[in-house]
């Protein structure tokens, strides 16, 4: 089944590349091989890194696992140019240079302008990112430009009236962030559809929340007809219109076994899954949990070296199933940093975190019922 959008990209599924099987601190080649082969033996070709992600193991792993042992024409390579690693111009092609010399290949199918919201836009104009982007796809070196985005869709519709040549948008797509003032996936959707620009989706299952849900919104799946629940929240993203690719971060063959079965022959949700969804999310609001997707952004600038995710997730952990586990693993996650209670609320969280979180505001609460 071929892309409408792109020449090669086969499929509407992609693999991400941020969340990869780990064996201890270091990438698990062996598990990773495999289940590189398995997604292109299905048909499936499309493989989403950043320098960032696993602090540069990622690309590495894609070349080992990928690059080395395929023919360069049987996948699509996506890298981004992300804001953490330049303050000037002159400074993004070496940059750029090192991420096709980590990945082993002379050039990248997508690279995109990473995370961009209104702060990082300007950054990017005042070095001519997206200019030297657009250079570089000139000397074939990128076949297509496009950018990912966390902000709002006001800021969106500026980016893509100011530079139309941009081809792709990646947004956070997910069926409880559709309707959220903080995240706009809707509204971001609909800029995507009026500037006429496939859309990317990251987060369908925002960070593995929609997997572990609430017991009487597992009730709800349950009634269906006996799909995963990554399935309904993946399914859900690729129903709509102008959905180039839904990402999924896979760290396991399960996972990827698992969302092969439903997007190898993709079909859209019936009406009875959508009222379904529409049942879920109205229990996921009533809960009030905090909207944290554990990309970690947020804790390589904390003076203190707090785990703020894995803290979100020990608060969330305590609403939903009101057991002793999250205590535990609050003890567990601040052995090696800080507690919520130790933040000195710098603000470097919040001006980095990609879900606009008050950060500041939610370790409090954390501290109130973890740190007595």
């Amino acid at each position: 089944m071929g892309n409408q959008y792109f020449e090669n990209v086969k499929k509407n599924f992609g693999f991400g590349c941020m969340r990869l099987p780990m064996n201890g601190e270091e990438v698990d080649y062996e598990e990773t091989c495999k289940m590189v082969d398995t997604f292109l033996e299905k048909g499936f070709n499309y493989f989403d890194t950043a320098h960032g992600y696993l602090e540069g193991k990622s690309e590495i792993a894609l070349r080992e696992c990928l690059v080395k042992r395929h023919q360069r024409e049987d996948y699509i390579l996506v890298n981004k140019l992300t804001t953490t690693f330049f303050n000037r111009e002159e400074e993004i092609r070496p940059f750029f240079d090192s991420q096709l010399e980590a990945c082993g290949v002379e050039y990248f199918d997508f690279y995109l302008m990473h995370a961009q919201n209104a702060e990082y836009f300007e950054k990017y104009k005042k070095c001519r990112a997206y200019e030297t982007a657009f250079a570089l796809k000139k000397e074939g070196k990128v076949k297509h430009v496009g950018l990912s985005f966390h902000d709002k869709a006001e800021v969106l519709d500026e980016i893509l009236t100011e530079y139309p040549e941009i081809e792709v948008v990646q947004i956070q797509f997910n069926y409880v962030d559709y309707d959220d003032a903080g995240i706009e996936g809707r509204e971001c959707y609909v800029v995507c559809l009026k500037h006429n620009k496939p859309v990317i989706v990251m987060e369908p299952v925002k960070g593995g929340s929609l997997i572990n849900l609430p017991e009487e919104a597992q009730k709800i799946f349950d009634e269906l007809s006996g799909g995963s629940n990554a399935s309904y929240a993946i399914r859900y993203a690729a129903s709509f219109d102008n959905m180039m690719m839904v990402l999924s971060g896979m760290s396991n063959m399960e996972q990827m076994e698992d969302n092969i079965s439903y997007m190898k022959d993709f079909k859209p949700l019936s009406e009875k899954e959508h009222e379904a969804i529409r049942k879920v999310c109205a229990i996921f609001k009533a809960q009030d949990l905090i909207p944290c997707t554990a990309c970690k952004y947020c804790v390589d600038g904390c003076p203190k070296k707090i785990s703020i995710p894995d803290l979100f997730a020990d608060m969330n952990a305590k609403k939903t199933y009101k057991d002793w586990n999250s205590e535990w693993y609050y003890s567990v996650h601040t052995q090696k940093g800080g507690k919520a209670s130790d933040c000195i609320k710098c603000g470097k969280c919040e001006k980095v975190c990609p879900q606009h979180l008050q950060i500041r505001e939610l370790l409090e609460e954390v501290a109130k019922e973890f740190d007595k």
